[in-house]
């Protein structure tokens, strides 16, 4: 933007927010370390506001960053930009937003990547720093010819390349020669991809994994025939047909997942276990000690890790964790070590443990949130103390003594990667702006992410009998008059608000500069605290979880002081956005006025892995999702709500704020919804999420009387 341009269109943070994509754009990402842990591989853009992602690798031999691969280089302007279905849906599963490269994958080495763009396979010298198409020599018999490629990954031993097109399973050499591995004619069974619930709950996004000496792949076999259709339409294009979706609602049926053993010239060996009483295939790994699978109840109180046999497919029991309620899935296990043990996380004396073959290697003063890396004897976790789930921090456990070396020197939120005995960190803070990447006892990769416009003036307390994590946010040069609340929430299971980071607070920031006090609490069943405390909403999703916002509340003059308790706002997004009207449905004498985003109104219309979980089935437990819906409170409203939801969001569907505002309406009860017609889950478009915080800004303004 030229300086004329700045001067009559000068940048604002709602605008900056949305251009940055929540200041992630231009920061290094997605790490590939290799295992003599030389080579760094990564994406990044080139500034603040590029969406366009380029493959980049870190030399640790002399510290330098060279780019391999740029899309602006590798495609022609004419190249069509139209993602599949099954990349639009994959990039949703994991919200996201970027172009340009979004993943890849590396040989055992690290010395070849592949990686798709417009649906075409690349590949990239690492080490000569180059990249070219792989022309596809498609079979003459090809079922897809010419079909979008999909999820490509490289061979340990870099010879093959597999990959997906329109549900069939494709193998080619790196000159692009061709060979179709699994398939089947039915539209409703696809090869080598991850199920809905998989990719959105579970946390596995892929569908096939290769053997190590690269010559058979273990794949997923989905047949989704017998899955709920859901249709997502556009409003604003009646004459495009709506897309097909298939969907398990609460209490309906799952996909149908198999696993096969495939090698390359096509012939499948299936792997048996009871689907009946295992319907979920939660993790799969093979490595150089064998093969395993995690698979799961329906109720999720059981959890097997079977060894598989290759050449037979038969199944060994090498470990089962049972629960009361749910066992919890943790990130990057299990895994089977090079010795054959199995590692894998449980709940061990209230608190998540690191195991192996079932039995706890780490202590219960710490929470293992997930397994990030292993090389040898060595184990990358990141983790939070028991006493302080606001931090997360990242530590190396060695499986031989069993001890545990903390890696980070700094309270904060940290992520990172292992290769070797190189380590890769990424750390946040209260104090420092942004965040810094670093190589441990190494360079720091250069970030181009913006500098964001707002500071956080925030301080976290630890609220109540419960000791409630909160997050109070004021404006900055405040002249002492009273303050409107709002409370800015997440409030559900797997998500933490209330952390050591200040990126956090930012958009909190904004609204508190506008004139509000901005309270963030992590009540019950958020993660960090415990199992025992994560288990405490088993049953019931609405009143613990709101009891603990009104705690806060109630206790708010103390902490802050001058607060005006006749203006409180809430708001939120997804969960939140569900806690939010919930908040003025049923506790109008505490909240005054609610934005509720894309909320999910009746358990019944989400999906079976999540809702199930807290909720049990709804054919077994109905009174549960009575107790925790929406849409019996609409005849209670009486202050002000305003709803928001993405009308082609295949999460949780705009039938849930339809459905709601239609009882709403029913109960004569006014209330508001704004619909963002080709809106997904997401709100990533730039337009979009700029001026939806302003139309929120608005009508907090408006409700409470500013």
């Amino acid at each position: 933007m030229s300086t004329t341009e700045s001067q009559m269109n000068p940048d604002t943070f709602p605008r900056q927010f949305a251009r940055t994509q929540r200041f992630t754009l231009g920061e290094p990402r997605n790490f590939h370390v290799s295992v003599d842990g030389q080579r760094v591989i990564f994406l990044r853009s080139t500034d603040g506001s590029d969406l366009v992602n380029s493959l980049w690798v870190l030399d640790r031999t002399t510290s330098l960053e060279t780019c391999v691969a740029d899309p602006r280089n590798l495609l022609s302007q004419d190249s069509p930009a139209e993602l599949s279905i099954e990349e639009r849906s994959r990039r949703e599963r994991i919200r996201e937003g970027a172009g340009g490269i979004v993943a890849f994958s590396c040989d055992g080495d690290a010395r070849l990547a592949v990686f798709t763009l417009a649906g075409r396979l690349f590949k990239a010298d690492i080490q000569r720093c180059t990249a070219k198409e792989i022309s596809i020599v498609e079979a003459p018999d090809s079922p897809k010819l010419g079909r979008p490629i999909f999820d490509p990954r490289i061979s340990p031993s870099g010879k093959h390349i597999a990959y997906v097109r329109d549900g069939t399973l494709f193998v080619c050499d790196l000159d692009g020669r061709e060979m179709v591995v699994a398939d089947d004619p039915h539209p409703e069974i696809s090869w080598g991809m991850a199920e809905f619930v998989a990719a959105e709950e579970m946390g596995r996004q892929r569908g096939f994994w290769w053997s190590p000496d690269g010559v058979k792949i273990a794949a997923c076999r989905v047949d989704v025939s017998n899955v709920a259709v859901a249709w997502i339409s556009d409003p604003t294009q009646p004459t495009i047909a709506p897309r097909e979706h298939r969907y398990p609602f609460a209490g309906t049926a799952n996909a149908q997942v198999e696993l096969h053993i495939l090698d390359l010239e096509g012939n499948s060996l299936p792997v048996k276990w009871n689907e009946n009483e295992f319907p979920y295939l939660n993790a799969v790994d093979w490595g150089v000690a064998g093969l395993i699978v995690s698979i799961q109840s329906r109720d999720q109180r059981r959890v097997q890790i079977h060894a598989v046999e290759p050449a037979t497919g038969s199944l060994t029991l090498r470990h089962e964790e049972t629960d009361d309620t749910w066992v919890e899935l943790v990130a990057g296990v299990p895994r089977i070590l090079d010795g054959g043990q199995i590692l894998h996380c449980a709940d061990r004396n209230n608190s998540r443990a690191l195991c192996i073959d079932g039995s706890a290697i780490t202590e219960p003063t710490i929470q293992v949130r997930s397994v990030l890396g292993i090389h040898k004897s060595d184990v990358l976790i990141s983790f939070n103390p028991s006493e302080d789930p606001l931090v997360l921090l990242l530590g190396m456990v060695n499986t031989k003594t069993q001890s545990l070396e903390n890696l980070t020197d700094s309270p904060g939120i940290h992520s990172g990667a292992l290769g070797g005995d190189t380590v890769i960190i990424r750390r946040a803070t209260l104090k420092d702006t942004g965040s810094k990447t670093f190589v441990r006892n190494g360079p720091a990769l250069g970030s181009h992410a913006e500098t964001p416009l707002v500071q956080p003036n925030v301080t976290l307390h630890r609220v109540g009998a419960k000791s409630l994590a909160t997050a109070i946010v004021l404006p900055h040069n405040h002249n002492g008059e009273p303050l409107p609340v709002l409370f800015d929430v997440y409030g559900g299971p797997h998500v933490q608000r209330v952390i050591a980071t200040q990126s956090a607070y930012l958009t909190s920031q904004w609204f508190a500069d506008q004139g509000f006090c901005v309270v963030v609490v992590d009540g019950r069943g958020t993660p960090g605290r415990g199992p025992q405390w994560e288990r405490e909403i088993s049953g019931d999703l609405a009143s613990g979880i709101l009891a603990d916002q009104i705690e806060v509340l109630d206790e708010l003059p103390r902490l802050v002081g001058n607060v005006d308790m006749t203006r409180v706002a809430i708001r939120g997004w997804s969960f939140g956005g569900f806690l939010a009207a919930l908040a003025v449905l049923q506790a109008p004498e505490h909240f005054h006025a609610a934005v509720a985003g894309a909320p999910v109104t009746d358990w019944r219309l989400y999906d079976t892995h999540y809702t199930e979980r807290y909720l049990g089935d709804p054919r077994q437990s109905p009174q549960n999702y009575e107790s925790s819906s929406l849409i019996r409170l609409a005849s209670q409203l009486r202050r002000p709500l305003l709803l928001v939801h993405g009308l082609a969001d295949d999460n949780v569907f705009a039938a849930h704020t339809l459905q709601l505002s239609g009882a709403l309406l029913a109960s004569g009860r006014a209330h508001e919804v704004l619909p963002l017609s080709g809106i997904t889950h997401m709100t990533n478009e730039e337009v979009v999420a700029e001026n939806l915080l302003l139309h929120q800004l608005a009508f907090l303004r408006r409700s409470l009387v500013f």
